[in-house]
């Protein structure tokens, strides 16, 4: 039952690059994360219930403000501009060098020892990420090395909003992390989302992308996430982080008519052999929430 769940996490959070390539072009990055976030905030607002949530969501206020921009503020919005340009595969393969950069955020910002095995894992998926993306950037077509650059950087900033939890968050119940990051990334969002608002009319189905990654993609995935951390362990829910790149490239063939390239399929491969290099020694995978 708890490798069901796994799936079906991995499965929701590949959707998501699925609904933002949709969600994005018609509504906009800044817009569709802002409605995300917003309707995450309302899905999570249940926690606020207990009296200690409270408590800590108040006494931690200004580090879950950095969490919520940091963690899914600017990294949701550069994955949802990304989408513009490239398939929703070959962003959740990108998306998926997470640990990778923390391992890296780690080492040379937060002073956290690392031995071998890890430095060689960083250079083995980055080797994936070279791989991945040398055929791509050989096309030539425009906008698309700007939207790599940008899911990259994406990845860079979870790493360190994954390192920065670790360092100012401890002891805060995971639950009231995930409300309190969604809730101020929507705060910071908001005001941008009306700036950006799109004068035309949008369709039902991009609202229908919107709800789908407001209620499922974010609400729903960090409670299944948290229930499994609870009842099997983090290592074991943090594998997710393997087999998000799978239902991305999956969703993108089934509904997009993208193509799975043996480069995409090597690629994505070495990083992710790269990442278990470099999450080993920890003893367990850095956790990329999408």
């Amino acid at each position: 039952m708890n490798f069901v769940e796994l799936l079906v996490l991995a499965a929701i959070w590949g959707a998501s690059f699925l609904f933002m390539r949709i969600g994005a072009p018609e509504l906009g990055p800044i817009p569709l994360i802002a409605l995300r976030v917003g309707i995450a905030t309302l899905v999570l607002a249940p926690v606020l219930r207990s009296v200690v949530a409270r408590g800590q969501f108040r006494a931690k206020a200004k580090a879950l403000f950095i969490l919520g921009v940091t963690n899914s503020a600017i990294p949701f919005c550069l994955l949802a501009y990304s989408t513009l340009y490239v398939g929703a595969g070959l962003d959740s393969i990108l998306n998926a060098t997470t640990p990778l950069w923390v391992a890296l955020i780690a080492l040379t910002g937060f002073q956290v020892v690392v031995g071998r095995q890890q430095i060689l894992g960083l250079l083995v998926g980055f080797g994936g990420v070279v791989v991945l993306v040398w055929e791509t950037l050989g096309a030539g077509i425009a906008g698309v090395p700007l939207a790599i650059a940008a899911a990259l950087l994406a990845a860079v900033f979870y790493g360190f909003g994954i390192n920065y939890s670790k360092r100012y968050l401890v002891g805060v119940q995971p639950m009231v992390v995930a409300f309190g990051s969604q809730f101020f990334a929507a705060l910071v969002l908001m005001p941008l989302a009306l700036f950006f608002w799109p004068a035309h009319s949008v369709t039902s189905l991009t609202w229908a992308c919107v709800a789908a990654l407001g209620v499922v993609c974010t609400g729903f995935a960090y409670i299944l996430f948290f229930r499994l951390v609870e009842h099997v362990g983090a290592a074991f829910a943090a594998s997710v982080t393997f087999l998000i790149p799978v239902f991305g490239m999956l969703w993108g063939a089934v509904f997009l008519d993208e193509k799975i390239t043996p480069v995409m399929i090597v690629g994505c491969g070495i990083i992710i052999f790269g990442t278990v290099l470099a999450g080993r020694q920890r003893g367990r995978a850095p956790v990329r929430r999408e």
